[in-house]
């Protein structure tokens, strides 16, 4: 789950960590007064889920309170990355000597985490660290010692940035351990030119299997969530909505990630990545297909099947289940192995619905469903 920048900006005033003054709002009206309350100046800041505000128009400095609610009219309901803009954050304004990033990440591949930062912190640390990986330094962290002042003090030093930044580092430690983080970064931290060192914006991605310990976080992500992601999590379907035509189930994470891959080479794009798990039922692989059948942007489905726990004669029933039920207008590509394959493959041909069509071959499989969405 990821979070706004003004709840990241709490957890980090909650650790210590200095940041702006700043309030939300959702108000054009109340963006005057907040304006106000902070001095007259300020900066009006799309609350969206997504990179690259500033680039689009969400993040603008005002020079008095009647130009902090013009503005909030403008940015409020636009979209942003296909992300509309509901709440705003004005903060106080901050003068700015240097900028730095700083990042802690779960290393997947390693097993642990690493401290990312860079002296050249800004709105362009991707184009940095692309062309200039010398630039930004990656410390790997133990996770049993943490981030220690002495652990701090090297990182500083590794990335270049001033030795005062050791304490937000350690601080930024202790955010990701207490709130269950995968992620938390600061772009920029920023000197300002008085001297002190503040957090200006931040980004913090909480691990949704540590839900049950960070109860207070409740829904907050329920409004941006897409409606067929919120249709499968209530049916208890692993569901994430992608840009593309062709639909994709499949049994197992890492098989439906490589027909997702095999999708792609085919000149098509998945519409979703849709796991089934190991034991479904036909009723699940029902729902399944009624939740991508149910995407405006399907033109084909591809139902990758290796069975095991699942076995394909089930998966057979729970596709002309769903298709007695949708009564679908979109053809299905059904590609099934493994365990009772023949006897699944043969529940289909008695069936020999005009919309479903067997493949042998994952490969072939794809590429028939990249064919059909090419021409629906």
């Amino acid at each position: 789950m990821d979070l706004y920048e003004h709840q990241a900006r709490q957890l980090f005033q909650d650790h210590g960590i200095p940041v702006p003054r700043a309030e939300i709002t959702q108000s054009p009206k109340e963006a005057r007064e907040i304006a106000r309350r902070l001095g007259g100046r300020a900066v009006v800041k799309a609350q969206v889920k997504t990179g690259g505000r500033g680039k689009a128009g969400g993040v603008r400095l005002v020079a008095d309170p009647g130009a902090a609610e013009l503005t909030a009219r403008q940015i409020l309901g636009r979209d942003i990355n296909g992300h509309r803009v509901r709440t705003l954050m004005l903060a106080e304004p901050v003068d700015i000597a240097e900028e730095f990033y700083v990042s802690y990440v779960l290393d997947r591949a390693a097993g642990g985490f690493l401290a990312i930062a860079s002296a050249r912190g800004g709105v362009d640390i991707e184009e940095v660290a692309a062309n200039h990986p010398q630039a930004v330094a990656r410390i790997p962290v133990d996770r049993a010692e943490g981030v220690t002042s002495a652990k701090a003090g090297e990182i500083a030093s590794a990335a270049g940035l001033p030795p005062r930044t050791a304490d937000v580092l350690v601080r930024l430690w202790q955010v990701l351990v207490a709130e269950d983080a995968l992620l938390v970064e600061v772009n920029p931290l920023v000197r300002a030119a008085q001297g002190h060192i503040l957090a200006l914006d931040g980004k913090v991605t909480l691990d949704d299997n540590a839900r049950f310990r960070q109860t207070r976080w409740g829904a907050e992500d329920a409004e941006d969530r897409d409606p067929l992601e919120t249709e499968a999590a209530t049916r208890g379907i692993n569901y994430v909505k992608l840009d593309g035509e062709v639909g994709i189930i499949g049994n197992g994470a890492g098989l439906v990630m490589s027909t997702l891959d095999v999708v792609a080479g085919c000149g098509a794009r998945p519409a979703d990545f849709l796991d089934i798990g190991g034991g479904a039922s036909a009723e699940v692989m029902a729902d399944a297909l009624s939740v991508v059948l149910a995407d405006p942007a399907v033109r084909s489905v591809l139902v990758n099947v290796f069975g095991g726990i699942t076995a394909c004669d089930t998966v057979a029933d729970g596709i002309l289940a769903a298709v007695d039920r949708l009564r679908p207008t979109k053809p299905l590509v059904v590609r099934l192995d493994g365990n009772n394959a023949a006897r699944g493959r043969a529940i289909l041909d008695a069936r020999a619905h005009p919309l479903v069509e067997q493949v042998a071959t994952m490969d072939g499989a794809a590429r028939r469903a990249a064919e059909l969405a090419h021409t629906a």
